[in-house]
């Protein structure tokens, strides 16, 4: 296959970018260059703006609806070609296709969210506040909003946590795609306009350099921002944005812990914590990197979970038996190789090493294999960093108390979880656990779409988290009308009184 040089999108057209920056896209099971996306020009990201903003007033202003009719056309669009855009998944980043099927759905779920829009939509009213006035309160939409994406979910970011609130509550969208796998963003886009049929310049999509991007937090025409990524990268978006007046959700970084107390079901425990750390090769905010393991049944543990590890079959992200497919690129899995080898120097112990896997066929993939690492003391940069690769701590405790605490002391907080039969113990976990997002007995605890994704500490900078009723809140403004209307009788009050002065 030749390698295709991609456009940029501004009012529903793709456009020839005037840069002669392009950044490689690869296949991440072959290392195979495949397509070629711009480092698009200062100039372009202005014009996607201005695109955006000039769809704003004709979008907003349609009927909820006609927009929700939309929604529902869009949601039908997507599942028709869901295989399509999941082996396009699976193919530019490395997931397997049954992990890529799952992100395209996690598009597919938030759009049905944005279905009830006429619901979430409402406002509240009360007539009569004071004598002859009524109330309202309205959510209006804010206007250009933009979206910068991460790389690990190409279809469910942008697509899930970042267009369809968005363009239901009346907003239109300048995404930035991920550089390193924009392909499935891009193809949905075509999708948008050649089969939903949107109306133009409601979603504009760029690729480009940081540079470039920080036009989007600056602009005064952009609204509000929605980000993912790294804390280092969050904490500047939050900073910049917000101080030129803008809304701002910054989902960050994480290092997800679970806790598992020696009453747990520790086959049931195993099989979930297998697939949450090593599932989307560990490239994910939700995954488990650290488990923290009461000492009675650490040993026993451990053997079962790299009995496990060893297990899973290593190949192309593609191929519908493979357990555990590739990282993204070459330079991620040397930072995956770099983190496992800075475990071995800081003296943890190297249960399971996934550095030399080769799966025959497939030399220049990015392959890593599943990693243990035991004896992970809170000295060790391994058991505190995000590593975002197949990459499993362990830490040992001698009971619940010291669990949690060793748990809570770690500055991200996304998401954690306990396994145990106790309810004691899992009520507790619950009131007093850090992370945003809580497992009972669940590995993976992200909440369906009603409800938002609530990260805490270093792992999330904002007020409003995306999905659920604080995404409908993130994007649409309050307006409160307060309306009375004169009689026959009220016309000849004395001008600048209000009756509500006295009547209250």
């Amino acid at each position: 296959m030749g390698v295709k040089r991609m456009n940029y999108c501004i009012n529903g057209e793709w456009v020839p970018s005037k840069t002669d920056k392009y950044m490689p896209i690869t296949d991440s099971s072959t290392g195979e260059v495949i397509a070629e996306v711009p480092s698009c020009t200062k100039e372009e990201v202005l014009a996607a703006i201005a695109s955006a903003q000039e769809a704003f007033p004709a979008w907003s202003a349609m009927s909820i609806s006609k927009r929700t009719q939309y929604m529902f056309t869009w949601r039908d669009v997507l599942i028709k070609h869901k295989e399509e855009l999941s082996q396009l998944c699976a193919k530019e980043l490395g997931k397997t296709i049954g992990e890529a099927r799952g992100d395209v759905q996690k598009a597919i779920e938030p759009t049905e969210l944005a279905c009830a829009i006429p619901d979430l939509l409402q406002g509240e009213t009360s007539m009569n506040v004071t004598t002859g006035y009524d109330t309202a309160t309205y959510k209006a939409p804010l206007g250009v909003v933009a979206g910068i994406v991460p790389m690990n979910f190409p279809a469910m970011i942008p697509w899930g946590w970042m267009v369809p609130v968005a363009i239901a509550t009346g907003n239109t969208v300048v995404l930035k795609a991920n550089s390193q796998t924009p392909l499935t963003s891009m193809r949905i886009l075509e999708l948008f306009y050649e089969e939903a049929h949107f109306p133009k310049g409601v979603v504009n999509l760029v690729t480009c350099g940081r540079q470039e991007a920080d036009i989007l937090l600056k602009d005064e025409r952009i609204k509000a921002v929605t980000f993912v990524g790294t804390t280092k990268v969050g904490k500047e978006v939050y900073s910049v944005a917000a101080a030129h007046g803008k809304r701002v959700q910054s989902q960050t970084e994480a290092k997800n812990h679970a806790l598992l107390l020696e009453d747990a079901d520790l086959e049931s425990a195993t099989n979930a914590i297998i697939n949450s750390t090593y599932g989307c090769a560990g490239m994910r905010c939700m995954a488990l990197p650290v488990i923290v393991v009461q000492d009675s049944i650490a040993d026993k543990f451990v053997a079962l979970l790299k009995e496990k590890a060893q297990a899973m079959k290593i190949g192309a992200a593609y191929d519908e038996d493979t357990k555990l497919g590739p990282v993204v690129s070459a330079k991620h899995k040397e930072s995956v190789l770099n983190w496992i080898q800075k475990g071995i120097d800081e003296g943890a112990e190297l249960v399971l090493d996934g550095r030399d896997v080769k799966v025959p066929g497939l030399e220049n993939g990015f392959f890593v294999g599943p990693t243990i690492f035991d004896h992970v003391t809170k000295d060790m940069s391994i058991g505190d960093c995000e590593i975002f690769g197949p990459v499993t701590c362990i830490k040992r405790v001698k009971n619940y108390e010291e669990g949690i605490a060793i748990m809570n002391a770690n500055p991200f907080a996304n998401g954690s979880a306990i396994f145990t039969q106790s309810g004691y113990y899992a009520r507790r976990f619950a009131m007093e656990t850090d992370g945003g997002m809580v497992g009972i007995n669940v590995g993976i605890p992200v909440p369906t779409a009603y409800f938002p994704f609530s990260g805490n500490k270093d792992s999330f900078f904002g007020d409003l988290h995306v999905l659920g009723r604080d995404g409908v809140r993130f994007f649409t403004r309050a307006k409160t009308v307060t309306t009375h209307w004169f009689d026959e009788k009220s016309a000849h009050r004395k001008v600048g009184t209000w009756e509500g002065s006295t009547d209250v």
